[in-house]
Parts: C-alpha cells; sequence; structure tokens
C-alpha cells in the first residue's frame, strides 16, 4: 500500500472517530489561542487529520489521492524508495503545519478561532504535483479541465485574496501558503525540474 493510502485510512479513522469523541476533537483541533496559552504545539499536526464533515473529508481526500501518488512516486524515482518517503512526507506533513503558521499569528489572541483540516497538505503536495507536470490538466468536478499551471495561479490569486476578506468559514490562509510551501520545498529538493516547468509551459498549445 502506498504512503499516500495509508495516510488517507489513518485519516479518515481519525475524522470519523473524532466526529463521536468532543474530547478528542478539542483536544486536537487548530486552536492558535490554546496553542500560545498551553503549548499545545501538537495541533499544528493533528487538526491535520481532523474534518469536519464529509464533504470536506471527502474533497480533501479525493484530491490528496488523485495527486499524492504521481508526487510520492515522482520522489521516489529521484531519490529511491526510503528518502523519496521521508521527503515525500515531508511536502505534505510539512505543508499542514507550515500552512498553519499564518493562521496562528494572525489568531493567537482570538479564542473562538479554530481550524481543522489536511487542506495544508494537500494543497502542497498539488502544487508539487503542478511544478512535475504543469501542463497536465486539472479537471473540476469532471467538467471543466485547465491545465495545472493556469489553474494554479487562479488558486493563489483567489485564496489570497478570499484570506484578506475573511468573508467565511475557510482557512484561505492554509490553502495559499501550503501551495506555496509545496512548490517552493520541491523546487528546492528537485531544481532540475525547473527547467522542465518551463519548456512544457512553452510548447504547451490551448488548440
Amino acid at each position: 500500500m502506498s504512503v499516500t493510502l495509508i495516510l488517507i485510512v489513518i485519516t479518515v479513522a481519525i475524522s470519523l472517530y473524532a466526529w463521536q469523541n468532543d474530547s478528542l476533537m478539542h483536544k486536537w483541533i487548530f486552536q492558535p489561542y490554546a496553542v500560545q496559552r498551553d503549548n499545545s504545539w501538537y495541533r499544528f499536526i493533528t487538526s491535520g487529520f481532523l474534518h469536519a464533515d464529509y464533504t470536506h473529508l471527502f474533497f480533501n481526500m479525493f484530491t490528496f489521492y488523485f495527486f499524492g501518488g504521481a508526487v510520492e512516486q515522482t520522489f521516489q524515482v529521484i531519490f529511491g524508495p526510503t528518502t523519496g518517503i521521508l521527503l515525500y512526507l515531508l511536502v505534505y506533513l510539512g505543508g499542514i503545519i507550515v500552512s498553519d503558521i499564518p493562521t496562528f499569528i494572525k489568531h493567537r489572541n482570538d479564542p473562538p478561532y479554530r481550524a481543522l483540516g489536511a487542506s495544508g497538505g494537500v494543497a502542497s503536495v498539488v502544487f508539487a504535483s503542478i511544478l512535475f507536470y504543469p501542463t497536465q490538466d486539472i479537471c473540476l468536478y469532471a467538467i471543466l479541465c485547465i491545465p495545472g499551471f493556469i489553474l494554479g495561479v487562479l488558486y493563489l490569486v483567489y485564496s489570497y485574496f478570499s484570506g484578506k476578506k475573511m468573508g467565511d468559514n475557510i482557512n484561505h490562509d492554509a490553502h495559499f501558503y501550503g501551495a506555496v510551501y509545496g512548490f517552493v520545498l520541491s523546487l528546492i529538493l528537485v531544481p532540475q525540474a525547473l527547467p522542465n516547468f518551463f519548456s512544457e509551459i512553452a510548447g504547451w498549445r490551448m488548440f
């Protein structure tokens, strides 16, 4: 079983269990004020294994499954099985942690604020995939298919400005910073991917 599938199984199991266990949900959810108050820094990672409901869980894990396998395999081909898996975990788990740092800074004095979900890690993996395969189509709701590099730009712009407005209950900052983290880290780890990235985009044609 791939690491991606193992992470999905673990995330689904923990999310389902937490829905029936308010104590675990309260202890593991990302609450910047609590992190600052009682040094519960573990919440940066545990909150990535919790989800709000079935829809939230499904879309995160479906997206992770769709992109994770290719990125996991790419790292293993380049670095070998063991190192490749470790670096892949650095992209995913690191994305969950790093994407919450701006949220922590913004809401550390806001007691009611809470966040949860693997979105930062998923965005990190998606943008690693965009770096490696920039012209591969990403299909939205199996209807509208757009090359990764174009959707990536639109996603970043949308997440950035949505995060500024804070008009809904979605942590757009986590999406934005997780995406940037995944792309930059993957580029640092595989610098030879950059020439290929621009070469593929230069050769892309709409029709």
